[in-house]
């Protein structure tokens, strides 16, 4: 299989300026643009820097291009204008940037740069001339995002953003004049943009360069990873932490598990097609959700964080006693999951179970608590509870923890003080 036959039969090529065959018949020099408008990447923006982690496994030298100076404009979205970031949030957006990426590009060898190193010196009459001029008012204003704009009442668009497609076509044509780059990549809703440029180098220098875009990758509902969709899973552990991104992929149906597994993992396809094939005999196991669970967040935060994630997964919703936890899984299960604590005292004569039910969320009252007892929706370590008024003591504490469980999801650790 070649190179170009694998990203299509793992999905990862939607558009193309020229034949995928031609384009990845031999080693280029990709790039991809990143805008530091979070400080963190999210899942949608990780399958395109997995795709480039596959071209450099095919010989392809990395580029990546941090956009200190467009993260200051915006791409132009569908609806409302964006918020200009200052100097100061953009550096420190960029810093954070580059750290996730030599984490998640581990030993593969890439090359950094900003465009504001470019753009931030460019003058504006050189820059109206020898790039403004070979872009039409006439094309610009027909692309999708744009057209829609200025067709919806109350939806104008700014000249800063309007430029975007100018300034993305820039940064092409300067990356290929000094680093020899004649392949970008990058999601297909940018595609227009990443037209601009292999465009402008083809008006100006008579070269021929190359563009794929990537589909974007949509949850169970069908919408597109973001932060401006209100879906995003970042990478960073301070806003989306270790064991809610195992979480995330670990609990997604069964519709799609295939795709995301031929995008964000690096098993085979045959490997994948074993899986799935394992995974269809008895799909109550999950394993293709475990499976791609534990490898996209080996890829985000190491072997170390991924195993004390799917160990408190286990202990939270499986069938591991928390006696047999690490120090740090366990330290994991009391981060993420609601709990109660309680004295030597308290449960040496007696704690009410209906009430830590209340306590830790369970149930909205001690009457809920009791109904949900007596239909036999609550556990105690696995033992299902009948009497209403259950006491907890210092024996159901086991290793000083505790786990009650409503249905399959609802949990709650016991802790003694």
């Amino acid at each position: 299989m070649t190179l170009a036959e694998e990203l299509k039969a793992r999905g990862l090529i939607e558009l193309s300026s020229a034949e995928p065959e031609q384009i990845l018949s031999a080693p280029r020099t990709v790039y991809l643009g990143i805008d530091p408008t979070s400080d963190s990447i999210q899942i949608g923006n990780l399958a395109v820097v997995l795709l480039m982690k596959r071209l450099s496994s095919a010989g392809f030298k990395l580029v990546f291009l941090v956009g200190g100076a467009t993260g200051m404009i915006g791409d132009p979205k569908e609806k409302g204008e964006r918020s200009l970031l200052d100097v100061k949030t953009v550096a420190a957006n960029t810093r954070a940037l580059k750290a996730q990426l030599k984490k998640i590009l581990g030993r593969t060898s890439f090359k950094m740069v900003d465009n504001a190193d470019w753009l931030g010196k460019m003058k504006l009459l050189p820059f109206l001339r020898d790039v403004g001029k070979h872009f039409t008012v006439n094309d610009l204003i027909k692309r999708e995002i744009i057209k829609k704009r200025l067709e919806t009442p109350d939806e104008s668009i700014s000249y800063t953003e309007f430029t975007y497609a100018l300034l993305q076509g820039f940064d092409y044509l300067t990356l290929n004049e000094r680093y020899g780059v004649d392949l970008e990549v990058g999601g297909s809703d940018q595609w227009t943009n990443i037209l601009s440029g292999v465009d402008l180098v083809r008006k100006r220098l008579g070269k021929q360069v190359y563009a794929l875009g990537i589909p974007l990758i949509t949850d169970a509902s069908g919408k597109k990873f973001g932060k401006s969709e209100g879906n995003a899973v970042w990478l960073d552990p301070k806003k989306t932490s270790p064991f809610r991104f195992y979480q995330f992929w670990v609990r997604l149906p069964d519709v799609g598990i295939e795709k995301y597994l031929k995008v964000y993992t690096f098993l085979s396809l045959a490997e994948i097609d074993t899986l799935m094939a394992l995974h269809a005999t008895n799909p109550a196991e999950r394993q293709a959700q475990e499976t791609l669970a534990r490898l996209v967040t080996e890829i985000a935060h190491g072997p170390a964080a991924a195993a004390q994630a799917a160990a408190a997964t286990d202990a939270l919703f499986g069938d591991t006693p928390f006696k047999k936890l690490s120090r740090d899984a366990l330290a994991v299960a009391l981060a993420e999951a609601p709990f109660v604590k309680f004295s030597r005292k308290e449960l040496e004569t007696g704690a009410s179970l209906a009430e830590a039910l209340v306590a830790g969320g369970l149930a909205i009252s001690k009457s809920d608590a009791r109904r949900l007892i007596e239909g036999k929706g609550i556990t105690l370590s696995g033992q299902t509870i009948e009497k209403p008024d259950q006491k907890i003591f210092l024996g159901d504490l086991s290793g000083g923890h505790a786990l009650v469980r409503k249905g399959k999801q609802g949990v709650l650790i016991l802790v003694l003080k």
